[in-house]
């Protein structure tokens, strides 16, 4: 991984832009490059292929400015010219506020989307390149169209590429095809399986990862894919559920589940890790947990790249009390509430170190390939945690 940066020459000079909705997590990835870099020999470095390749740190800074009306405007405060340019920011941030004919409004979506757009229009075609990071893909839930609707991710993907945007990073995306509305540009959607893994692992010391301890359960079959890739790695089977929804209804904008059906060996006396793309009221989670201890799963583990909770904790605290499940593990790719993060039963998994090392491979405009298929690194993983070892 180092030795292969080493080998190649930067696109251009680093330069991160963190929105304000990305602001904790720009820093952190910020500092991983910065060491790194500082660290980092290489006889070139001096040349001027390498000039501002060692910084204490490579942030942008830029501003967004709201008027009074509501609107706003992006502002970059310093030079951008001919730098490689990695925008980060999370459309599902509603933490930030601003104020609207006196009115305190919460900002969503369709606000972030919005000012990473200003932020573009700011850089003027003056960056050498423009790579967008969106964990979370910005209109991903509405990415097909079954009867007269809007096809709203599809349409943001091209408009963002119409502005000058070479490529997209995103995790998990909710169905990786819509990256055909954009086919000739880079469009990468990452798995978080290593930093599930590995965080499950850490907090969990008993787990005996073989098939006749462990099972892999999928909570509906868009998400098999997920769960047939961490089944195979870690060497266990499989189970998923089919969502039987009432499809004359629509409760939210979609269609109530009426029942779970379970596909798969049976789940007594096992383990089970549930893995989702995503957790938004945990309604479905919490249903499928409730049927796997109705048939007599030993420990439940929950897992989503996404955890939104829309709906609040009241029922995953009830669901823990009642002993439905033991772990819910889930990343810091969207904005997490301290409320969250102080659950005894809340793992957080840490991405930035992650997200740094793509940006920091991508600028020297080296293969990330060993980066999106982490199996080496979980092996290892699992090696260290059958030995005892510190994770």
């Amino acid at each position: 991984m180092e030795e292969k940066n080493l080998a190649t020459i930067p696109v251009g000079p680093l330069g991160i832009i963190a929105l304000n909705s990305c602001e904790e997590m720009g820093k952190k990835v910020d500092k991983y490059i910065a060491d790194w870099r500082n660290d980092r020999e290489n006889e070139h470095k001096h040349t001027i292929a390498f000039a501002g390749y060692q910084k204490d740190s490579y942030l942008i800074n830029t501003k967004i400015s709201r008027f009074g009306s509501g609107e706003a405007k992006g502002t970059i405060n310093e030079s951008v010219r001919g730098k490689d340019l990695y925008i980060m920011l999370d459309v599902t941030n509603y933490s930030i506020e601003y104020t609207l004919g006196g009115f305190t409004n919460h900002m969503s979506p369709d606000d972030h989307y919005q000012d990473l757009k200003r932020i573009i229009a700011a850089v003027a075609g003056k960056g050498r390149r423009i790579t967008v990071i969106m964990p979370f893909l910005y209109e991903s839930r509405q990415h097909k169209r079954t009867g007269r609707e809007s096809l709203d991710c599809a349409l943001a993907l091209q408009e963002l590429t119409d502005m000058g945007v070479e490529n997209i990073i995103t995790f998990d995306a909710h169905d990786p095809r819509v990256q055909n509305a954009i086919p000739l540009k880079g469009f990468e959607t990452v798995q978080p399986a290593y930093q599930f893994v590995k965080g499950l692992l850490r907090n969990v010391d008993d787990l005996q990862i073989d098939a006749d301890h462990l099972m892999m359960i999928s909570p509906d079959e868009g998400g098999m894919g997920r769960a047939i890739y961490l089944a195979n790695v870690l060497g266990i089977d499989m189970g998923m559920f089919y969502k039987r929804r009432d499809y004359s209804k629509v409760v939210n904008g979609r269609n109530p589940i009426v029942a779970h059906e379970f596909l798969g060996a049976s789940v007594e006396g096992k383990d089970v890790f549930i893995i989702d793309d995503m957790i938004s009221s945990g309604e479905s989670m919490i249903d499928v947990a409730t049927q796997l201890k109705k048939r007599k799963a030993r420990r439940v583990f929950m897992a989503a790249t996404f955890g939104l909770f829309t709906n609040g904790f009241d029922k995953f605290d009830k669901a823990y009390e009642e002993g439905l499940f033991d772990k819910v593990l889930t990343t810091n790719l969207t904005y997490q509430t301290p409320e969250l993060l102080s659950k005894p039963y809340y793992i957080s998994c840490d991405m930035s170190k992650y997200i740094a090392l793509i940006i920091d491979t991508l600028n020297h405009d080296a293969s990330i390939s060993s980066l999106l298929d982490p199996v080496t690194r979980i092996q290892k993983c699992l090696g260290k945690y059958r030995n005892g070892e510190k994770i």
